[in-house]
């Protein structure tokens, strides 16, 4: 008997358990697990493919003897799933089973280069002959780049390329799901990189994100399974939906927390799980006891999530008034919805003598390079200040949604140094250092569980001084960070940490 087999044997189920593997094991339904969080929904679909009990399914010459599809979002995950799964499964990742599906498409070996699409607008940058519109296209470097990820997680294609393929979003809704709302040329450079990208992908240069996006969009050949698994539902894109569409050719189990819905920002589908519950008419089945989050935790995010319940009591949930900064201890992890909190409060516990570590690395670079564009080194902090105003000024004028905070976060910066140079040492330095007392924002947060979990300025998940109530994603946001707690949870406004 295989050892995860064994294992099904004596492990103790709750009732909600026990109904989603009767439910696997005995209908012939799709079915959708609504997993909230800590309640292992990743174990409940390891244990889903041995309870379908795969022998009642025919095998696919093409699937080598597989009957079982599980499909996961990271090559960890799958990694994981590989090493424990019964032989019968075939685990991989999404992108995994779209880079295969267009592969044998177009009969060919495909290369994968994950800077392709910087390359070619490198490329055409190199080709242009007018030195103030090299100097533009580099400008907005960043902003195309980022338009051609956005456009292949959303599905949009460039209007009047390509008719056959499956268009999932027109330009004008495309263009409001970007950070900032592009100007005529950007919008025109994100349609020629994009293009060019398809057509290199038909010659068999991918990157990551065409490994979904082709085979999505444009097609693919798909092996058939009996039963297809999918985690993080939620957490799917348009694209990735769309995928799905086309290889679906038996049941499909998928397992998710609605709730945990917090990647709008990168494209993933609001509604998603809803909607695939209507479109594949699947049996929703609760998985509501969490084995993470104690009983104080649980409560606290009742608001959100009514039926969420505790499998063990205790914990606790301060709504702080006033916190000395002593009491931030070591293996203590902080969250906050903005980055620029976080830096500020990094500062603070490093002139105090406390060791921190930073998580987000990848928005140093950024801001350092964006700050870097204000002038000499010798700038004085007020002129720093006033690079920064005029900076946010401009993205406001394009709708940035993320311009605000990454103003606050160099004006962070600005006030370590007299002058340019030296807030720029300490930008720098900030995220190289590891300590015990961990900051991260909320949305990388997801997926992990921390014993002492301090949330700072919860205001900025929640309606403001104005009224303005929350929007579902940052609702949702809160409900995240407050369940990465296995034991203490703290709510503090930064300004009321006393140094």
């Amino acid at each position: 008997m295989d050892t995860i087999v064994e294992e099904l044997v004596v492990r103790q189920h709750t009732p909600e358990q026990e109904a989603i593997l009767d439910f696997a094991a005995t209908s012939k339904r799709n079915g959708m697990v609504q997993a909230y969080a800590g309640t292992g929904k990743t174990t409940i679909l390891e244990e889903i493919g041995i309870a379908a009990a795969p022998e009642l399914f025919p095998i696919d010459d093409a699937t080598e003897g597989k009957t079982i599809q599980y499909l996961v979002f990271g090559a960890k995950n799958a990694k994981e799933a590989v090493e424990r799964m019964p032989a019968c499964m075939d685990c991989r990742t999404i992108n995994s089973l779209g880079h295969r599906a267009f592969s044998k498409s177009q009969g060919a070996r495909l290369t994968v280069d994950k800077d392709k699409v910087h390359k070619i607008f490198r490329q055409m940058i190199a080709e242009e002959k007018g030195r103030g519109e090299i100097e533009r296209m580099w400008s907005i470097f960043s902003e195309v780049t980022q338009g051609v990820a956005m456009a292949k997680s959303v599905g949009y294609v460039p209007e009047g390329k390509y008719p056959m393929a499956k268009r999932l979003c027109a330009v004008g809704a495309f263009h409001n799901l970007l950070d900032e709302v592009p100007e005529d040329d950007t919008a025109d450079y994100i349609d020629a990189v994009l293009i060019k990208s398809i057509r290199q992908a038909y010659n068999g240069l991918i990157d990551f994100n065409d490994q979904v996006y082709m085979p999505a969009l444009f097609g693919g050949t798909f092996e058939r399974y009996p039963l297809t698994l999918v985690d993080e539902y939620q957490d799917l894109s348009p694209v990735n939906h769309a995928l799905l569409e086309r290889c679906i050719k038996g049941r499909l189990i998928g397992v998710g927390d609605r709730y945990q819905n917090i990647y709008g920002f990168r494209g993933a589908k609001a509604a998603g799980m809803d909607d695939a519950v209507v479109q594949y008419d699947m049996e929703v089945l609760p998985l509501s006891v969490s084995f993470r989050c104690p009983s104080a935790v649980v409560q606290h995010v009742r608001w959100h999530v009514p039926k969420f319940q505790w499998h063990k009591e205790g914990g606790s949930v301060t709504l702080a008034t006033k916190l000395k900064a002593e009491g931030i201890v070591d293996d203590t992890t902080i969250i906050c919805r903005n980055n620029a909190p976080l830096l500020a409060c990094a500062f603070r516990l490093l002139s105090s003598g406390r060791a921190v570590s930073v998580v987000g690395v990848d928005i140093g670079p950024k801001l350092i390079a964006i700050m870097r564009k204000f002038g000499p080194d010798t700038l004085t902090r007020e002129q720093v200040y006033t690079s920064i105003d005029n900076w946010l000024e401009s993205k406001l004028e394009r709708e940035s949604k993320t311009a605000p905070d990454m103003a606050e976060c160099m004006r962070v910066f600005a006030a370590m140094g007299k002058e340019l140079g030296q807030a720029l040492i300490y930008a720098e330095d900030i995220f190289k250092r590891q300590g015990p007392i961990t900051l991260t924002t909320g949305h990388k947060s997801k997926g992990l569980e921390y014993d002492n979990v301090i949330h700072i300025d919860p205001h900025l998940v929640r309606a403001n001084s104005t009224g303005r109530p929350a929007s579902d994603q940052d609702r949702n946001l809160d409900y995240v960070i407050s369940t990465r707690s296995k034991n203490l949870l703290t709510e503090v406004a930064s300004e009321q940490i006393e140094w």
